[in-house]
Parts: structure tokens; C-alpha cells; sequence
């Protein structure tokens, strides 16, 4: 098992951090890489072409190894939740008579975009309430959604852990239902990847998108996102001119293409190959790989055991 890595932060002596889910503490190896960041704009004659896209790949590759897959491609970069969400949504098609299916209590920018594409589309929005409190509240929450998914539903949108109780959601089971009716799966993964496995592959979830500043250890402003086969071809937010096929060939510029490259490089923001927060990225995403996701599940789940059967003998 994972032993304490305590020493590769720069934590107080007497703090014992524990709330990753509201943020991660900055590992110092990812601190040095912003720093390092950001000293290179003293000297801008010494970033060159090839550097605009090098970070953005590595972060793309690790992400991409870190769900299980091998197809970098499928990976965007993007600044938050809000703007992978919002790119999923321009992009699955809703019709009047379906609807969108939400938790309740789900975190804002996981339901002001389904709200919004409701409202434009006539669709109605259906939020999923939990059961009253008591045995099997989890395991009776995710039965209801499986139960409200249905051949009337468009969209799926949730996080694989909910925010405010910890609710752990199975997400293959409720993918396999998208599948049985031809539901759109959005996941928000950004209160558990990177401390819980998720293989992408067998789950086939449409899109999943994460923030950098939780379990990934990564900064703020910088997130990543997977989108599936359902987005292939579709219309990014912006018209970013390093998602244009040819545009790493900086010579050659403003022979304006219209074809976007492969893959999920469309649905990346403008300003993408940030040299502060992208190589933050990914010194985060290497330490992770390196300790191993199940191996950090492991060391969680001992550190929350003796906590869960104290709270557990006082009637929680």
C-alpha cells in the first residue's frame, strides 16, 4: 500500500490536511514547475514553436493513461468544469419532448448548463431526489435514477461522487442504461478521479470532465476533458487557431484551413499551451501515475476507516 508521502508537500507541521475534495494542497514539484512557468517568459526568444504544443500533450497522454485509454486524441485541456460542461452541452442534441436528468443538490455549473439548454430547447429538466435518510441511502438514490432514466431521457449529467454527501454513484450501471435508451452520459469526475479508478473504456462514458485543482493536484484555472465517439465532429465553443489542422506549422499561419484536427483538440479554449499552468498539469498527473490511483484509493480508504467506525457507532 501507499505509504505517507507527506514530505513532497510543503504542508504545517501540525496541519493534517484531509479535504481534497474542496481542494489539494500543491505538491512541491508542481509548485517548482510554475515557477519554473513562470520564469520563462523573462526570456520569450527562448520559447519556440514546438513548445506551444509539447505541454499540452503530455497533460493529454497522462490524463488519458490515468482513465485507461489509449487514444491521447479524445483529451481536451480546458479552463474549468463550467467550460467542458458547456461544450458538451452545445453539442448533444435535445429535442422538446425528451428531458434532462440532474441529481439534487448537484454543484451549480453542473445545472445552470442543463437549465440553460432546457430553456432553448423546450426540454424538460428532471432533478433526481435522494430517499430519506437511513440503511442503503446510496445504494436506494442510484435505483431511482436508474429508474428515471428512461426512453423519453436526452442527457445524464452527474458526478461520479456528489459533492455535498459523498454518494457514490455506479457508474457503469447507470451507463449501460444511457446505452439502453440512447441517453447522452455526462460525468463530472472531479471529486473523484485521481483517487478513484475509473476505466473510461469499459464505463463509455459520452464526456467526462475534471477539474485540476482537486484530486488531480493540480492548479486552479485548468482542468481536462474526455469526450467520446458522440463528439466527433462537433462545434467547439471557440475558434481557437491551434485546434486548426496545420497549425503547428507557424510559417504557415494564415493559410486558414477549416478543418479542425483530430480528436478533442476542436473543443480546447484559445491561449491553451499556458507555460505556467499547463506544466503544473502535468507534474501533478506524473505523481499520480506514479503512486497509482488504486494505490492511493488504498491508503484513503485506511486513513477514513477508523473515522467511519467511530461515526458509524454513533448512529451515522
Amino acid at each position: 500500500m501507499l505509504s505517507c508521502q507527506r514530505h513532497l508537500f510543503r504542508l504545517p507541521q501540525d496541519l493534517h490536511y484531509l479535504n481534497c475534495g474542496y481542494m489539494s494542497p500543491l505538491p512541491t514539484s508542481v509548485e517548482q514547475a510554475g515557477i519554473a512557468g513562470i520564469r520563462r517568459k523573462r526570456v520569450p526568444s527562448e520559447i519556440g514553436s514546438r513548445d506551444f504544443l509539447t505541454g499540452i500533450e503530455t497533460v493529454r497522454s497522462s490524463f488519458a493513461g490515468l482513465l485507461g485509454l489509449g487514444e491521447p486524441d479524445r483529451i481536451a485541456v480546458i479552463p474549468s468544469v463550467s467550460y467542458g460542461l458547456a461544450t458538451a452541452a452545445r453539442n448533444l442534441p435535445v429535442a422538446a419532448s425528451q428531458k434532462i436528468l440532474v441529481l439534487a443538490r448537484q454543484f451549480p455549473s453542473n445545472v445552470y448548463v442543463w437549465r440553460r439548454l432546457a430553456a432553448t430547447s423546450g426540454a424538460e429538466l428532471q432533478t433526481v431526489a435522494p430517499p430519506d435518510e437511513g440503511a442503503h441511502r446510496a445504494r436506494r438514490w442510484n435505483e431511482r435514477l436508474l429508474e428515471a432514466i428512461d426512453n423519453d431521457t436526452a442527457i445524464v449529467a452527474l458526478s461520479q461522487v456528489h459533492w455535498t454527501d459523498g454518494t457514490l454513484f455506479d457508474v457503469a450501471a447507470i451507463s449501460a442504461r444511457c446505452r439502453e435508451v440512447g441517453a447522452a452520459l455526462v460525468l463530472d469526475g472531479t471529486q473523484s478521479v485521481g483517487a478513484l479508478p475509473l476505466d473510461v473504456g469499459s464505463i463509455q462514458p459520452d464526456a467526462l470532465i475534471c477539474a485540476g485543482y482537486k484530486w488531480l493536484m493540480g492548479p486552479y484555472s485548468i482542468g481536462v476533458g474526455y469526450f467520446g465517439p458522440r463528439f466527433e465532429g462537433g462545434t467547439p465553443l471557440e475558434e481557437a487557431w491551434l485546434a486548426r489542422v496545420g497549425s503547428d506549422d507557424f510559417p504557415r499561419l494564415i493559410e486558414y484551413q477549416d478543418s479542425y484536427r483530430p480528436g478533442a483538440v476542436r473543443y480546447e479554449p484559445g491561449e491553451v499551451s499556458n507555460f505556467t499552468l499547463v506544466p503544473m498539469l502535468a507534474a501533478a498527473l506524473e505523481l499520480i501515475l506514479g503512486w497509482g490511483v488504486a494505490e492511493i484509493q488504498g491508503y484513503c480508504r485506511a486513513l477514513t476507516e477508523s473515522l467511519i467506525k467511530a461515526a458509524r457507532s454513533l448512529g451515522f
